[in-house]
């Protein structure tokens, strides 16, 4: 699948694979209220535009359709997910997934398994304001560990019951955590933009029955 990616001058490839991660100690975490928290990590991942091609071309993507009010509408970005067990499409996102684990092993208390990603296009494509709610995140802590790669969109987040938002611009390896009970307690969404914006995927790593 072909899409035109603005690349970015900071996002250099450091050796022969093209990707690296840094080290996860450079995250920053805000406390958003009633428990929830995100942490922060500005290009975790260099070489992100290099994953970013490899991922378009080799992921089995799919277009989805699903039912909104009385009508069946396309879902406006492309999906794909990895359930547990199932290899990752690429090498960088096993090596991402299993420093996460280790590095919120003490605060999880369990490992990341699954992988979910979504191709936006472009501006157009979007998802509406949710939770991660769907089984253990509906009544539990937990966290979703986001790593976008292409161009940046931003990722909005506001209390669930109302209130001042939070927005912070993901891509070109940029890593974004929601944990505590962010999932019950606030939500989040990717706007629409009648801005210039490329196309971005991004790979949300889940615990075991949050979705």
């Amino acid at each position: 699948m072909a899409m035109h990616l603005q690349g970015s001058l900071f996002d250099q490839p450091d050796d022969a694979t093209g990707s690296r991660l840094a080290p996860l100690d450079g995250l920053r975490r805000t406390e958003l209220g009633d428990g929830a928290w995100i942490d922060l990590l500005p290009g975790w991942l260099s070489g992100a535009d290099g994953l970013f091609e490899r991922l378009a071309a080799a992921v089995p993507w799919r277009a989805e359709r699903r039912q909104m009010y009385e009508q069946v509408v396309d879902v406006p970005r492309l999906l794909a997910f990895y359930r547990e067990g199932v290899p990752l499409p690429d090498p960088v996102l096993a090596e991402a997934r299993g420093a996460l684990g280790a590095h919120y092993a003490a605060e999880l208390g369990e490992p990341f398994t699954t992988a979910g990603l979504c191709y936006y296009r472009d501006g157009r494509d979007s998802v509406a304001w949710h939770g991660d709610r769907i089984g253990r995140g509906a009544r539990e802590d937990t966290m979703v560990a986001i790593l976008s790669v292409g161009s940046p969109r931003d990722l909005v987040l506001r209390p669930l019951g109302g209130g001042p938002s939070v927005r912070r611009p993901l891509g070109h390896g940029d890593l974004i955590v929601m944990g505590g009970s962010c999932q019950r307690t606030w939500e989040h969404a990717i706007p629409k933009s009648t801005r210039a914006a490329g196309p971005r995927i991004s790979i949300q790593f889940r615990p075991r029955g949050v979705s």
